[in-house]
C-alpha cells in the first residue's frame, strides 16, 4: 500500500503560511525536555528513568549512530510502499507503540490508555496494550477503531488468572498476546528508589485485575485497597521457563508473540515451541544494565529465524527506524516519544508524534531511493565504525 505519511510536512508548511506553526516539538530532545517539565516528578521519573546508572538505556539510543544509509538514486521512489503483515495481520505502516504499564497516568485526565487507544484509530498505528492499565482492556480495545490492537501480558504466577487475562483479551477483540518475559521482578531502577516510587504498589495501573472475575475470586469483591495490592504483588511476576511455553501456546489461537528475546538461540528455541513472532527488546533499559544495545542483538536474532520481529529500545526517530527495518525488524514499536507526546497534548500531542515519525521515515525512504521496506536490507546501511 502506498503511503503519503511524507504529506504531513506539506501539511504544516501550507498552515505556515496562514501564521500557524506547530503547537508541539519537532525534535525528540524538545519532546522530552518539555514533558520533563509537564509531567509530576514522580511519573516523570518513572518514564524517563532505567536500570542502573543508565548506561543501556543510552546505549540503545545512541547505538543507530553506528549504522548510515546508504542514498540510491535514479530510483524513483516517487510513491513508497510501506504495509507490512504481522503474524497475519495487515498493519499500514511498520510502526507501532510499545506496551507502557503508566501510559494511564500520563495524560492530565489519567486516562492515557485510552487516549493511546483514540490515537491508535486516527493514525492506524497499533497500540500494544500493557496489562497494567488505568482502564480495562475491553474499554481500550473499544476505542481502536479500525486498527488492530495487540494485548501484553505480564504473566502472573496464577495460571487461571493468566488464561481469564488472555480469555478477555480475545473476547475484545485484540489481534494477538505479546508475552513481556523480562519483567518477573522490577530491575533495579535508582531514580524510583530515591523516591520510594513503584505506581502499582499505590494502587495505580491495576484495571484489568481489578475488574477480572479471577482475581475478583481471589480477593473478594469490596477488598479494600490495600488487600488488591498486597495479592497483586504477590502474584505479578512468573519466572517463565521453556517448560512454561507449551502452557503459554496453549492458552490462545491468537498470535503468540514473545517479548525481551536479544539471543538467537533463544529465538530459535522459541521458533521450534510454536511462538508466531519475536519481540527484541531490552526493555528501553529499564530492566538489565550493562548489557547489549537492543540493536546490536536485532541483526543475529533475524538471522536465526523466519518469523516476524518487532524490535523496540531506543527508536528516537523516523530514521532509527528505518535502520531497525534494514537491520530485520518486520515492525519497529516506539516508547517514550509517543508518551512524552501525550503527556504534552493529550491525544493531539501523541497523533502528532506518530505523524512526525512516519513522515520523516517516509522522507527518509523517498529522498535515499527505497520505494518499498523489501528494499530495506542489511546491504542499504554501511557500518561507520568499520
Amino acid at each position: 500500500m502506498a503511503s503519503r505519511y511524507g504529506d504531513y510536512q506539506l501539511e504544516i508548511y501550507l498552515n505556515g503560511l496562514t501564521g500557524v506553526v506547530p503547537s508541539h516539538p519537532m525534535t525528540y530532545a524538545e519532546l522530552e525536555r518539555r514533558a520533563a517539565e509537564s509531567l509530576p516528578p514522580w511519573i516523570w521519573s518513572y518514564v524517563a528513568g532505567g536500570a542502573g546508572d543508565e548506561h543501556t538505556q543510552d546505549a540503545n539510543a545512541t547505538a543507530f549512530r553506528r549504522w548510515g544509509l546508504y542514498p540510491r538514486m535514479f530510483v524513483g521512489a516517487a510513491e513508497r510502499d510501506t504495509g507490512v503483515d504481522l503474524c497475519g495481520v495487515r498493519l499500514p505502516s511498520p510502526l507501532m507503540m510499545a506496551p507502557v504499564g503508566v501510559v494511564g497516568l500520563c495524560s492530565q485526565d489519567r486516562h492515557g490508555d485510552l487516549a493511546t487507544a483514540d490515537a491508535a484509530a486516527r493514525t492506524g498505528v497499533p497500540m500494544i496494550a500493557s496489562t497494567l492499565s488505568q482502564d480495562p482492556m475491553e474499554e481500550v480495545a473499544a476505542r481502536f477503531g479500525d486498527t488492530p490492537g495487540f494485548f501484553q501480558l505480564y504473566t502472573p504466577t496464577d495460571r487461571e488468572l493468566a488464561a481469564s487475562l488472555v480469555r478477555r483479551a480475545e473476547a475484545a477483540g485484540f489481534k494477538g498476546i505479546v508475552v513481556t518475559l523480562d519483567t518477573w521482578v522490577t530491575g533495579w531502577r535508582p531514580r524510583d528508589l530515591a523516591t520510594a516510587n513503584f505506581p502499582q504498589l499505590r494502587g495505580h495501573c491495576l484495571a484489568n485485575y481489578t475488574c477480572d472475575p479471577v482475581f475478583q475470586e481471589r480477593v473478594g469483591r469490596d477488598a479494600a485497597p490495600e488487600a488488591v495490592v498486597a495479592h497483586w504483588a504477590g502474584i505479578f511476576g512468573n519466572p517463565l521457563t521453556w517448560d512454561d511455553l507449551p502452557w503459554l501456546r496453549s492458552l490462545t489461537e491468537l498470535p503468540l508473540i514473545v517479548k525481551g528475546v536479544c539471543h538467537p538461540d533463544d529465538a530459535r528455541r522459541a521458533a521450534d515451541g510454536g511462538v508466531d513472532g519475536i519481540y527484541v527488546s531490552n526493555h528501553g533499559g529499564r530492566q538489565a544494565n550493562g548489557g547489549i544495545p537492543a540493536l546490536e542483538c536485532l541483526p543475529d536474532v533475524a538471522a536465526a529465524t523466519d518469523l516476524p520481529i518487532i524490535f523496540d529500545s531506543g527508536v528516537r526517530s523516523g530514521s532509527d527506524a528505518v535502520k531497525a527495518l534494514a537491520l530485520g525488524a518486520t515492525t519497529v514499536a516506539i516508547g517514550r516519544p509517543y508518551v512524552y507526546g501525550l503527556a504534552l497534548g493529550g491525544v493531539e500531542g501523541l497523533v502528532h508524534v506518530l505523524r512526525t515519525m512516519l513522515a520523516e521515515a517516509d522522507l527518509l525512504m523517498a529522498v535515499d531511493g527505497y520505494p518499498s521496506l523489501s528494499d530495506l536490507t542489511p546491504a542499504a546501511l554501511k557500518d561507520l565504525r568499520a
